[in-house]
C-alpha cells in the first residue's frame, strides 16, 4: 500500500511541476507580465492545493476508500514537494540561464504594479516611495538562493494546508 501512495503522489507531483513549468514557459513566451498578474498567482496557488487534494483522493481510492492521517499527509506532501521542486528548477533555468534579463524585467513590472496598486488604495506618496526603494534593494527573486528560500517557505505554508486537508479526508477502517 505504501508504495502505491508514494507512486500516486509522485505522479501527481510531476503533473503539478509540469503544469507550473508550462505556466512559466507560456507566460515567458506570450507575455512576461502574466507572471505579475495576481489572478495568475492565485490560480497557481489553487492549482497546487487542488493537485495535493486530488493526490490524497486517488491514494484513498487506491486503498478502498480508507486512508490514515499520515498516509493522506504523505500523499499531499510528496505531490507538493515534487511539483514545487520541478517548478523551482524551471524558474532557475529560465530566469538565470536562458534569459536573466527577464528576471530584471519581472522585478521592474512587479515594482510598477505594486506602486500602482498602492496609489489606487490612496496610500501616501512617501509610503509608496519607501516601498519602491525597499523593493529595488531586494535581490533577484529568481536567484538560486531566493528560489530555494521561497521553496522552503511555500513548503511550510502548503504543509499546513495539507495537514488540514489530510485531517478532513482521512478515514479509518473500523473493521481492521
Amino acid at each position: 500500500m505504501e508504495k502505491t501512495i508514494k507512486s500516486i503522489a509522485s505522479n501527481y507531483g510531476l503533473y503539478l511541476g509540469l503544469f507550473i513549468a508550462v505556466v512559466y514557459v507560456v507566460s515567458y513566451a506570450v507575455n512576461l507580465e502574466l507572471l505579475t498578474n495576481p489572478f495568475v498567482g492565485i490560480a497557481m496557488l489553487l492549482a497546487i492545493i487542488i493537485f495535493g487534494i486530488v493526490s490524497i483522493s486517488k491514494a484513498k481510492k487506491a486503498q478502498n476508500g480508507f486512508i490514515s492521517l499520515k498516509e493522506a499527509f504523505t500523499s499531499y506532501f510528496i505531490t507538493i514537494l515534487i511539483g514545487l521542486i520541478v517548478a523551482s528548477v524551471v524558474a532557475i533555468v529560465l530566469f538565470n540561464v536562458i534569459d536573466p534579463d527577464a528576471a530584471i524585467t519581472l522585478k521592474e513590472k512587479t515594482i510598477e504594479g505594486t506602486a500602482e496598486m498602492m496609489r489606487n488604495w490612496n496610500a501616501p506618496e512617501e509610503s509608496i516611495v519607501e516601498t519602491v526603494e525597499k523593493m529595488r534593494e531586494q535581490p533577484n527573486q529568481f536567484s538560486i538562493g531566493s528560489v530555494l528560500q521561497s521553496l522552503v517557505i511555500q513548503l511550510v505554508i502548503f504543509s499546513i494546508i495539507g495537514l488540514i486537508a489530510a485531517l478532513i479526508m482521512k478515514k479509518s477502517d473500523d473493521n481492521a
